[in-house]
C-alpha cells in the first residue's frame, strides 16, 4: 500500500493488559503508513481511524475503569479467546496486526496465525515489541517474539541488543526495527510548581515482598512529614482486585491503611501524562514512568535503597545519573541525568521525537506493497527446534503443536449470557483473592 493513499490502513491490535493495550494502540497510530501523527499530551491519544481492538481474555484483562484511564480509543473493542481471535483473523482482512502480548502469547499467535493464513494470497504485516524497559528474560522474550515481520525496539540500545541475540542463535535479525516508546511526549518541565510535588510511581510486582513495599511506603510518608510544604503523591497503577501487566499481591492501598498519613500525602490514580504535568520530582524503583519523566526533563530518581539488582530492574539505569536513595532525597538532592545515556534509551534522542517511527512506517509500506504478498510466518521456535518447550507455550492458549485449536478449546461466537458473565466475574474474583490473600499467607507459613 503506497504511503500516499487516502484510504487509511485497517489495523488490528491484540492486547492482554491495560498497559499493553495502551502501547499497542498508540504504536498502531504511529506506524500506520502515511503522515505521522502529531504528539499530544502523551505522544498522541488518538489512533489510526480504522483500528479494531481485541483484548485477550485472561487474568489481566483490563476493566472498564482501566481502559478509561488509558485514554486510547478504537473503532471497536471486544474481549476474545485466543481461538476466537484466530478465527476472526481467518475471516477478516487487515493490513497491519499489532501483537501487544507477553512473549508466550506472541509465540502462540504466530503459530496460530501461520496456520489460519495457509494458502492465503494476502496477509497483514505482523508487528510486536515491548511496552517498556527490557531488563529481564532478554533472550527468552525475544525468541518468543521472533517470526513477526517487525520486532520493535524502543531505543538504539535495545535494537543493538535484540539483533545480537537473534544473530547469536542464527535467527534472522532483519525484523528488528528501532522506534521509541509511543507514549513519550507532553510539555517539557519549566520549573517548580506551587506546591512542589513529589510523585512516587508504584509498580505492581517491584519490589515483591511485604517488607520491601512497606519500607518504600514508610519512606515516602516520612518524606512528606519532613517536607510539609511539599505535596507527596503515590501514583498507583490499579485498584485492589484489578490486574495489570504483572500481578500485584500486596497493594500499597492496603498497606497505607495501617499508617498515620500526613495531610500532604495522597494516593492517586489517573493518566500518567496528567500526573507528570504537575510533577517536580519523579521517584520510582524501575518503572517505565522514569523514561516518560526524563523525556519531559523532569528531575527523576531511580531508588537504590533496596540495592541495585537485576530482580528490581533498576540495574537498567546504571550510568543514567538518576540513581539515588531516600536519604539523599530527604536532604534535597536533585539528580542530573546523563545526556548520552538518555539518548541511547530513545528518550528525546537527537533533540526530537517526530521521526522516531519513520523507519517502521517505511518498512511496513514496502511489505504491504510487496509483489505476490508476504511469505508465511517463520518463528524461530518450531516443533523441530524446541520440541520440549514450544508445545507447552502453545497449550497455554489451547493450541496444538501445529497451531490448530486443541479439542475443547474455549471459544465463543457471541456475547455470553448474564449467568456466564456472573460466573466469569466470580471466577476472576476468586483467582485474585487467591493471589492477593491466600498465596502470601501460604508463603509466610512456608518460611516458618
Amino acid at each position: 500500500m503506497p504511503a500516499s493513499t487516502t484510504k487509511p490502513p485497517r489495523i488490528a491490535v491484540l492486547a492482554d493488559s491495560d498497559t499493553r493495550w495502551k502501547w499497542g494502540a498508540l504504536t498502531a497510530g504511529r506506524i500506520a503508513p502515511g503522515p505521522s501523527m502529531e504528539a499530544g499530551a502523551e505522544g498522541g491519544t488518538q489512533v489510526a481511524p480504522a483500528l479494531s481492538g481485541f483484548l485477550l481474555r485472561g487474568r489481566a484483562t483490563p476493566t472498564a475503569r482501566q481502559l478509561a484511564e488509558v485514554g486510547v480509543q478504537a473503532d471497536s473493542l471486544r474481549e476474545v479467546t485466543a481461538v476466537e481471535f484466530l478465527r476472526t483473523m481467518a475471516e477478516e482482512e487487515y493490513d497491519i496486526l499489532v501483537l501487544a502480548l507477553v512473549g508466550g502469547g506472541v509465540q502462540a499467535m504466530l503459530h496460530g496465525l501461520k496456520r489460519v493464513w495457509e494458502g492465503r494470497e494476502k496477509r497483514p504485516v505482523v508487528v510486536t515489541g515491548y511496552v517498556g524497559v527490557v531488563y529481564e528474560k532478554l533472550a527468552d522474550g525475544l525468541l518468543l517474539r521472533h517470526g513477526a515481520d517487525l520486532v520493535l525496539a524502543n531505543s538504539r540500545q535495545d535494537a543493538e541488543r535484540f539483533r545480537a541475540v537473534y544473530e547469536g542463535v542464527g535467527a534472522d535479525a532483519s525484523a528488528v526495527t528501532e522506534v521509541a516508546l509511543p507514549f513519550l511526549g507532553g510539555a517539557p518541565y519549566e520549573g517548580e510548581h506551587d506546591p512542589y510535588t513529589v510523585v512516587f510511581a508504584a509498580q505492581p510486582s517491584v519490589p515483591e515482598s511485604r517488607k520491601d513495599r512497606a519500607y518504600l511506603l514508610n519512606r515516602l510518608v516520612q518524606h512528606a512529614r519532613l517536607h510539609p510544604e511539599r505535596e507527596v503523591l503515590l501514583k498507583l497503577r490499579s485498584k485492589p482486585g484489578e490486574h495489570t501487566t504483572h500481578i500485584e499481591e500486596l497493594p500499597y492501598q492496603k498497606l497505607a491503611q495501617k499508617l498515620d498519613i500526613p495531610s500532604n500525602f495522597r494516593l492517586l490514580y489517573g493518566h500518567m501524562g496528567e500526573v507528570l504535568d504537575r510533577t517536580d520530582l519523579l521517584v520510582t524503583v524501575s518503572s517505565t514512568a522514569a523514561l516518560e519523566s526524563l523525556h519531559r526533563r523532569i528531575p527523576t530518581v531511580v531508588l537504590t535503597d533496596l540495592g541495585v539488582r537485576e530482580t528490581l530492574g533498576n540495574h537498567h539505569f546504571v550510568g543514567s545519573g538518576c540513581l539515588a536513595s531516600w536519604d539523599q532525597l530527604d536532604d534535597g538532592h536533585r539528580p542530573a541525568p546523563d545526556e548520552e545515556w538518555v539518548a541511547r534509551q530513545g528518550v528525546a534522542a537527537h533533540g526530537g521525537y517526530e521521526t522516531a517511527f519513520d523507519a517502521a512506517r517505511e518498512r511496513i509500506t514496502k511489505l504491504l506493497g510487496r509483489p505476490g504478498g508476504l511469505p508465511p510466518l517463520t518463528p524461530y521456535y518450531t516443533p523441530a527446534t524446541a520440541p520440549g518447550y514450544l508445545p507447552g507455550i502453545l497449550a497455554r492458549h489451547h493450541l496444538g503443536p501445529d497451531g490448530s485449536p486443541l479439542p475443547g478449546a474455549p471459544a465463543q461466537d457471541k456475547e455470553p449470557g448474564p449467568v456466564r458473565q456472573i460466573v466469569r466475574r466470580a471466577a476472576r474474583g476468586a483467582y485474585r483473592h487467591g493471589v492477593q490473600r491466600v498465596a502470601p499467607v501460604i508463603r509466610r507459613m512456608g518460611e516458618l
